[in-house]
This record gives structure tokens, sequence and C-alpha cells, in this order.
């Protein structure tokens, strides 16, 4: 078989065999082809001779991945594949399937983007007097081969440019943002508005007519054209896709004309209206409406601007007034985003000027009212755009302070008529979801909870209505869930429907935040937030206890405690605040209907609910969120956490936080919702260090639940008592750490830590070690103790500093390293585990282990000093588990995890700074894997790892220069460990390793972007000076890649690098370096553009010096080659 037909064999095997096996070996064959040397040659093979459709198939997309890899392949070769690709298009597309078009048009236009800026050289050729683009003539022919007369081929230049136009407007498979930007300014520049215009005017040809045929699917192809070139990234912004709310389509000046007197806008409602009612195309029409309507203001002066919006309303009348093309649910759905965006980009005054603005109003609130009922019918068909028509509401009524006193917004006429038909069809549907068990709105608490936010500004406008049909509808269904069965239809259809009434009010509630309120208002909140209380406490009070550990409350229904939480969140927002200096009407309804007369009775109130839930609802992790955090977002308010305070059920709580009164401190509660405990005890120190002062009896008391715990945990422990079961205590002392570690957020003073380590040492730090030992292979435990650890080394508000007399700085950090290296230990003997468990098993308490050190190093609160002058070893055993754990991690896979990442460079360049004979006493492996996980450092895409890693090489760099120019070996210090010789040695033996980095940095500076430039800069210098030889070969390789008639510009640019540079890496020679790299890298952009280097001025003495470095070897390489 010839290596065509095994080609062939492959792609058949892979899109055609039904055996998993042959489609699986077909894959892998098939992957090896992008790695191979032949892999244009064999894919060039299958584009003429393979097998349609699956030869180009997997030709087209392996040359895809190849490109996207940024291997390098020659601007002729690619040259050569875009004439194929497109000869092949034009020759074979009418035959070929749609997704082979569609692939083949993908590569042709990623080639294309790729070097859209090429230029030939002028020694070529094939170039003229004047600059040529070879890669822009195919684009120049597709546009000039669109025609009516020619339908079969204009189809497929469309399709080709729609493909382009799009791959354009991406990043993808570019080397570099900056370049990019550049392919993409000159397209929009060169072609995008020629290719506008032709869509343009291609529909005006049209006209009225109807198209039928090849010449619908052309006019369809024109269509997706014309919404692709509007939706182009034309600042380069590279905006997320997902921020439809803020759109502005920032549409060139140059393409004015086109837009201003707003006959485009006319053009395509008129193609709306031509279209059939079951053409699909109509929603692509709706979209390029709603790119038109969100079109910069500033392209038009005021005149312009009021007769352009005056079109886009006439027309959106137009569309309202003609249903029957609404029924397609995509194209329902881009109106209601055109609806959204009219009021996005255009003023309320401006909307009132236009003449039909009354009847657009009516029309779409009869439109927006209609379609908030749908829901009942078609719930799938309008859910998601009801958000963007109450967008529009929402945006109407925030922008009615702005509007003149004379101009009628008539929004009070019809906003009370949307309140009034969200809230009716939500009541309504819920006789379908207990009826019929229908989709329930309030299962996505997250696309609710974006609704109210609109419908709270809404609901504000003629608010007296809204609060007396929300009173009504409330006070029919309290009336039914209080009298009859639970059991009854009826009483669960109207609990339901309560459910929705206090979450609305909730909303109406908190919509007070958004505009200007009055007394009237705070009575109508107060009156409805009664009515909420009543049926609260009412509920609270038929709760039954849960008769089994996992079980719910008797009579309980989690959607209504959510609901009622939502409606103390949002009065708590409303009303509660450090800002509010005087008492509010809304307690007048709250005292006489409640007894609520102020703002402590409410918080008394909100308590009271906290602890009911956490009582009763104590294994639903939904309901434990919400309260704890409501009482957490309580205790951070300055005056509401001093009220707190008094309250006698803090007080109560203060004292009685015990399994026997909340069964979620218990051990019988999964490991998941533990976690809530953390918060719990956050809330509760808050609370407590309110008036805490210095009275340590009051922390002793408050902490005397989890001392009895503690007690009876060192009993078990040192009885080894078989009366507690393994998997008890495991849940037991995971409970206790997520107690002190939510108390140890809260500590946030010297005074109280102190007396929370003296409450700690030595037991509890001896449970941990005890835990660990243990249970090292259980992620389950380890976890949360070493986010304990996290916790107490880190010196936040500086509350480890100590006094000088006190030693439980030392203490903490001795008891941090014997933990860390016992769990280290058993750790690192355990059995491998799968590659899907490896980050909870490992990898996880691996990255939190280095948070733990960074803490610990950058507190500047241990002496570490003092600890081999004393003869005491934890720093150096903590140190040197670090390096084991560093090694576990496979270096391709350290990059893959973030937060990992970030700790181990951030941990690594504070060893560095300061226990830099640690890391020279490491051995030559290790250090060498080290250097190269710098390496890797460089290269990642998140600032925090380059910094961190630019910061570690540079203080290696300063290490080694030093030792390298200083004649004599370094005097010991006391209480220092002696320097080693194995980063000198490491670096000798595996010269490699920072030759590629200074490659690595110096390609990056001049080729690529580059994103913390000072950065680089710093240890830059370093590399250049401790292997001057490498830095010359560098530079004479990278200025033979370019054409002779720049090397000598690159020359130059080289030579200036390191004007005024002398051999030393001070502070000051650095800075003069950096400066030198900032012009460096701007001169070798001009060479590329052709351009010449500009000189500096400098002095003979520095251009001596710039030329002595880099011309050969120095002191600090000689004497590397000596060690």
């Amino acid at each position: 078989m010839d290596e065509l037909q095994a080609l062939n064999a492959l792609c058949k095997n892979l899109y055609e065999s039904t055996e998993p096996s042959v489609r699986q070996q077909a894959e892998q064959n098939l992957a090896e082809l992008s790695e191979s040397p032949e892999c244009i040659r064999r894919c060039m093979l299958l584009l003429s001779q393979g097998e349609y459709p699956y030869g180009p198939l997997v030709a087209s997309t392996t040359l895809m991945k190849v490109l996207s890899a940024k291997t390098n392949v020659s601007p002729d070769q690619k040259l050569e594949l875009t004439a194929f690709v497109i000869d092949l298009l034009g020759r074979g597309a009418p035959s070929f399937p749609p997704f082979l078009v569609t692939s083949l048009s993908q590569l042709f236009s990623r080639l294309t983007k790729q070097e859209w800026t090429y230029t030939p050289s002028p020694s070529s050729p094939d170039s003229g007097n004047e600059t040529s683009y070879p890669f822009r003539d195919p684009v120049k022919w597709l546009i000039r081969s669109i025609d009516n007369k020619n339908t079969a081929e204009s189809i497929l230049a469309v399709q080709i440019l729609t493909v382009l136009v799009t791959d354009m407007n991406s990043s993808a498979g570019m080397d570099s943002v900056n370049k990019h930007r550049k392919s993409l300014a000159q397209f929009r520049d060169s072609f995008l508005y020629d290719i506008f215009s032709l869509t343009i005017n291609f529909v005006k040809e049209i006209g009225e007519e109807t198209p039928t045929g090849l010449e619908l699917t052309l006019t369809n192809n024109v269509i997706d054209l014309c919404l692709s070139c509007l939706v182009f990234d034309y600042i380069g912004s590279l905006a997320d896709e997902t921020s439809d709310d803020n759109c502005n389509v920032q549409i060139p000046t140059t393409w004015r004309e086109s837009f201003t007197d707003g006959k485009v806008v006319d053009l395509f409602f008129k193609m709306y209206h031509n279209l059939p009612t079951e053409s699909s195309e109509k929603k692509l029409v709706l979209s390029i409406l709603a790119q038109l309507a969100s079109v910069r203001r500033t392209l038009f002066n005021g005149s312009e601007r009021q007769s352009y919006v005056q079109k886009l309303v006439e027309g959106v009348v137009s569309v309202i007034q003609n249903p029957a093309k609404l029924t397609n649910q995509k194209a329902f759905h881009e109106f209601c985003r055109l609806v959204a965006r009219l009021k996005t980009n255009y003023q309320l005054c401006e909307l009132i000027n236009v003449p039909c603005y009354a009847q657009m109003l009516r029309l779409l609130a009869e439109f927006t009212v209609e379609s908030l009922r749908m829901m009942d019918f078609l719930f799938e068909f309008s859910a998601n755009s009801t958000y963007f028509l109450l967008t529009f509401w929402q945006r109407m009524v925030t922008s009615v302070p702005y509007v003149r006193n004379n101009d009628d917004h008539l929004l009070n006429v019809y906003c009370p008529e949307i309140t009034a038909a969200f809230i009716e069809s939500r009541l309504q549907h819920v006789e379908k979801v207990v009826r019929e068990s229908a989709e329930d709105p309030l299962e996505d608490q997250g696309s609710t909870l974006q609704l109210m936010e609109h419908l709270a500004t809404i609901c504000r406008c003629e608010y007296e209505k809204t609060c007396q049909l929300l009173a009504r509808h409330f006070d029919e269904n309290a009336k039914i869930w209080t009298s009859g069965s639970p059991s009854d239809l009826s009483v669960r259809i109207a609990e339901g429907r309560l459910v929705w009434l206090i979450t609305l009010i909730g909303t109406a509630v908190f919509g007070k935040t958004s505009g200007s309120g009055n007394d009237a208002h705070d009575k109508m909140d107060g009156d409805m937030i009664a009515r909420c209380i009543t049926a609260m406490r009412y509920n609270d009070n038929r709760l039954q206890y849960p008769q089994s550990p996992g079980r719910n409350p008797g009579n309980g229904n989690l959607r209504l405690e959510v609901s009622f939480i939502h409606m103390l969140e949002q009065f708590r927002r409303a009303y509660i605040m450090d800002q509010i200096t005087r008492t509010s009407s809304v307690y007048d309804k709250l005292q006489s209907q409640c007894g609520i007369s102020e703002e402590t009775d409410m918080l008394g109130v909100i308590i009271q609910k906290i602890l009911t839930n956490l009582k009763y609802w104590p294994t639903q992790a939904d309901i434990l969120d919400l309260s704890l955090s409501l009482l957490k977002d309580l205790s951070l308010g300055y005056s509401a956490v001093r009220k707190l305070f008094r309250l006698p059920e803090v007080q109560l709580l203060l004292n009685n936080h015990t399994v026997e009164h909340f069964v979620f401190l218990g051990p019988t509660i999964d490991y998941t919702t533990m976690k809530q405990r953390t918060v719990f005890y956050e809330a509760l120190m808050r609370l407590l260090t309110t008036d805490l002062s210095d009275d340590d009896e009051v922390f002793v008391s408050f902490i005397r639940p989890l001392s009895e715990t503690v007690k009876a945990i060192c009993d078990t422990i040192s009885t080894n008592s078989p009366a507690v079961e393994e998997e008890q205590l495991k849940r037991i002392i995971v409970g206790l750490c997520r107690d002190i570690r939510g108390i140890a957020v809260a500590a946030t003073t010297k005074s109280i830590f102190q007396v929370l380590f003296d409450w700690m040492y030595p037991d509890v730090f001896n449970i941990l070690l005890f835990s660990v030992g243990k249970w090292s292979n259980s992620s389950d435990v380890t976890t949360p103790v070493m986010r304990l650890l996290s916790e107490l080394a880190q010196n936040r508000q500086q509350r480890l500093k100590f006094e000088m007399s006190s030693c439980s700085a030392v203490l903490l950090f001795r008891e941090i390293s014997k933990i860390i290296c016992v769990y280290g230990n058993n750790l690192l003997s355990l059995p491998d585990v799968p590659k899907e468990c490896m980050y909870k098993e490992r990898y996880k308490n691996i990255g939190v282990v280095f948070l733990v050190l960074k803490s610990a190093l950058i507190g500047s609160y241990v002496p570490f000093g003092v600890f081999r002058l004393y003869g005491d070893t934890c720093l150096q055993d903590v140190l040197g588990m670090f390096v084991k754990f560093f090694m576990l991690i496979p270096e391709a896979e350290l990059q893959n995890y973030t937060k990992i990442a970030q700790n181990y460079y951030n941990l690594l360049e504070h060893v560095t700074q300061d226990n830099m004979p640690f890391l020279t006493n490491l051995s030559v492996d290790v250090v060498c894997a080290i250097l190269r996980s710098i390496h890797n450092g460089i290269t990642s895409l998140d600032a925090v790892v380059i910094t961190s890693s630019c910061s570690t090489l540079d203080t290696i760099l300063n290490y080694m220069y030093r030792r390298l120019t200083r004649p004599n070996t370094p005097m010991p210090k006391a209480g220092v460990e002696p320097e080693g010789e194995s980063l000198l040695l490491a670096v000798k033996a595996h010269p490699e390793i920072t030759a590629d980095i200074l490659q690595t940095m110096m390609s990056m500076l001049m080729f690529g972007e580059v994103k913390c430039q000072w950065s680089l800069s710093r240890p830059l210098l370093g590399l250049i000076l401790v292997q001057e030889d490498v830095f010359t070969n560098l530079k004479t390789e990278l200025t033979a890649q370019h054409p002779f008639e720049r090397q000598q510009q690159f020359e130059l640019a080289f030579s200036q690098l390191m004007t005024g540079v002398d051999r030393s890496l001070s502070v000051k020679n650095k800075d003069i370096f950096t400066q030198n790299l900032s012009k460096f890298r701007r001169d070798v952009f001009d060479v590329m553009k052709g351009k010449r280097v500009t000189l500096s001025t400098v002095s003979p003495m520095a251009t001596s010096a710039a030329s002595a470095i880099g011309s050969g070897t120095s002191s600090a390489g000689q004497e590397m080659a000596e060690v």
C-alpha cells in the first residue's frame, strides 16, 4: 500500500468506521501527521488526490492545527497553500459537502490572516516599486467576483469572505496581540468597508423582490456577511462576546456617510418585512438592526442622531405591528435584543422627541405584557428574551430623573402594567408547576435574581399601584395558606405563590436604593414587610424538628425559606446601613403590626430567623449558606454589629454554640456542609470582639465548647479509646479545624490573636500533628488542617507582631514546620493515585503548603536567624520539604494549576531572597529543575508568575555574578548556613538552561507580546554578563535570520542596547539597561517595518564600554569556565 492509499484509508476509518478501536487508532496515526516533517507535503497530497470528502477534510484540519501551533511555515509555503486552496474551492465547491467548503474556507482565511501584513523582500523579482501584499490579491478577486449574474460563483465568494471576516475578528492563530491588532486594523482600513458596501448594494438591488432558489441562498449568505462586518472589532479591544448589555459598535469615521442619513436602517427594516414569514433569515436581519441601533453616538451630530433614532423607532413600531413574523423563536429573541439596544445607546429625551414615541411605548408595553404572559404556554420561548425587555424598561425608568419636567415620558402609565403582568404571570404559572409539574423558574436562582434586579427599578414607578397589587395577592394567598390543610392542592398553590410574592416584596423594597424615596414609600415598604414577617412567624411556629439526620423539618418548604432570607437580605441592604442617621418611616407599620419599632428590633427578628434556620435546616446547604452569609454581612457593619451584640438572642448564641443547639456543628454532617462552620464562627468572633477589649475571661467563656472538644480529642488520642469510631473522630477534628479557622479570620488584632494562640498551644497543634500523621491519605482531613495553618500564618493587620518578650511567633512557626514535615513525609511514602485524583489527593494541599510557607516568610514576625544559632532545624526541614513537594509535581503540569503555580513562584522568590545559602546546598539536579521551572514561569501567561519568576532569576544571577567576580571564598556568617557550590556547578554542568532562558527572553522582547517588560529587563542584564559568549552568538544568529540590508540596522540596535551599561549589576546600571531595552524594542519593530534605527547620543567612553560587553568572554564567564 502506497502513501496516498494509506492516508485515504486512515481518513475513511476515522469518519466511517463503526469500531471505536479502529477510529481511535486512525485518530492517533493522523495526529502524528501534524508533528511530521512531511506534514505539509502529505496534506497537499490529500488535498489534491485524497478521496472526497474525508481526505481534504483531514488535510485542512491538520493544517489548521499546524498553523495554530505556530509551527515554522514559511510565507512562500503559505502562499502556495493559499493559491492551491482557493483553486480547489473554485473547481470543486459545487460538488463538495458544506462542511468541507467551510473547512477549506477556514484554512484559506487562517493563511491569509497570518500573513496579511507580509511583503516580499525588496530583492525578490516579484516586487516592484510599490509595496505588494501577495496574500491580499485573492481577497480582491473574491470581492470582484460577487455579481448577481453569476450566482453560484458569488455564493462561494460570499461564504469565503464571511469566514475571512470572522477569522480576522479573532486573535486565534496569531503570534501576539500586537500582530493581531495590526492585521485587524489594516484589513479594516483596506477591505472591510468595501465588503460592507458590497452587501448594502446587493440588498438595495434586491429591492422588494422575493428571491428564490440560488438567489435566496446568495441573499442569505450576503446577510450573514453583512452581520459579520457589523460585529467586527473595529478598535481591537478584544471585547468579551458575553458583554451584550454594554455593546457599542465603534463604526470608523470614514464610514460615516453610509449611516448618517439612516437609509441603511430603512433598508433592513424593509428587507425584514419582505422576507417570508417562515424564513429563518429574519433572525440575522434583526441581529443586523440590533447592531445598527448600537452604532456609537459620536458618529452623528445632533440632528443626524435624532433623525437616525427616529428611523429606528419607526422600524420597531412596524415590526410590532406585524407580530406574525415574530413567531420564530430566534427572531423573537433578536427583536428583544434590538429593543434593549434602543435604550442602551440613546437618551430618554431623544426618544421622547421622536414623533411616534407615544405609539412606540404603547406598543412595546403591550408587547412586553404579552411576552410575560406567554410563559404559561411557551416558557422556553420567552424566558431568556424577557431579560432584554426588562432591561429596556429598567433603563427607561432609571433615566426619568434626567428628563425635563415638561417632557411626558409616559412611563408612569405603562410601567405599572408591566409590573402587574410580571407578577400575575408568575403567580398563574405556579398552578401549572403544582398541577402539571411544569418547569419552575425559581429552580434557576441566578436567572431569577437577574430579572429581579431589573424589576426592582421598574416597580418603583407608580409604587402605590405595585404595593396595592402585591398586598392584595398576598392577603388572598396567605388566607388560603393559613386556613387549609398542607396536603390540599389549593394550599400548595397558595404556598408556591407566596414564595414568589415574598421574593417580589423583597425585590421591591430593595428598589429604594435605585432612586430617591420618600416617607410614603417607606411606609408602603413597612406595610409589605410586616405581612412577610407575620407569614414568617407563622411558618416558623408550625415547623417540626426533623425526625432523623438528613431529613427536612415537618411542614417545611425549602423555597419558602429561601424567599424569607431573600426578603430579609434586601431589607438589610435598603434600611440597615451605617449611612442611615435617622429613624425611617418604614417602622411605623412594622411597629403597629409586628411590634418592631426600630432597627434594633428588626435585627432581633433577622437573628431569630437565622437561628431558626440553623436549628431546623442543619443539612440543607443552600439555606445554611444564605443564612450564614446574612449573619456575616450583619457582623461586618460598624453600627449594626454593636446593636447586634446587645441583643439577648446574640448573647444566647455566643454562650450556646454547641451541637445540642445546632446539629450542623456535630459529626453527623457531611464534609461539604462543614465548610459553613468557618463562616459561622467568623461571624460569632466578630460579634464577640465588638466588646472584648482585654478581657480574656470573655473569650475563654465563649470558646469553652471548643475547649471541651479539644480535651475529649486529646483523651481519645492518648488512651487510644475504641469508644469513638475513627470516622467520627475524623469528622470531629475536621469540624474543629473549620471552627478555629473562622475564629482566626476574625482575630485581626495582636491582643486577640495572642489569646487565641495561647489557647491553641500545644493541644490543638498536637491534634493537627496527629491528624496529618494518621490520615495523610485523606484530603477530607488534611485540607482543613492546611487551610487552618494558612490562616494562622498570615500576618494580617500585623497581628503576629507580638511583644519582644513573647516567643509565640517562634512557637507558631515551629509547630507549622513540624506539621508540614510529618504530613510531607507520610504523603511521599503513599502509593500513587489515579491521574484524575492527583489534584484533590496531592497537588491541592501542596499548593496550600506553599501558601503557608510564603505567608510565614514574608510576614516579618519570625527571627529565622535564631533557629540555626540555637541548633533548631525547623526552617531547614520545612524548606527541604518544600523542595520535595516541588519535585513531586511534574514540570509540565505545574503551569496547569494557576493557584499552585502562583503560590510556588511567590514562595521561591522569597526563599531565594532570604535563604540563598539553602539553595546553593541543594543537589545539582534539584537546582537544574528549579532553573527550568523559572524558565517555564517566564513564558507563562500569568503576570503574577512572570513577575515572581523574573525576581527569583534576578536574585540568583546577582548572587552568581557576585560569587564569580569575588576573588576570595565568601566568609562564613554567624547563624547563617555556609554557602555551597551547587548553583555554580549546575550552571556549569548544564549551561544550556541559562542559555535557553536568555534566548527565550530575547525572542519575547524582540518579536513577542510582553506583559511585564520591566520585570523581564531586570534579570536580562545578569544573563548577558554571566554568559557574554552566548549573548554574542545569539546576537549573531538573530541578526543573520534577516535580509542582508537589515542586518546592519539590527547590529546597530544591539550595540545601542548596551550603551552606557558597565559590567555590574547595581540598581543604577540595571535602570540604564531597562531604559535602553525600551528603545531597543522600538528599534527592532522599526527595522522589521523597513525603517532605520535612530542613533542615540552617547559619550566615547560609554560606546567603548558597550562594544566591550558582548564582544567576548567576561571575567565572570572566565570564572565560570574554571568552576
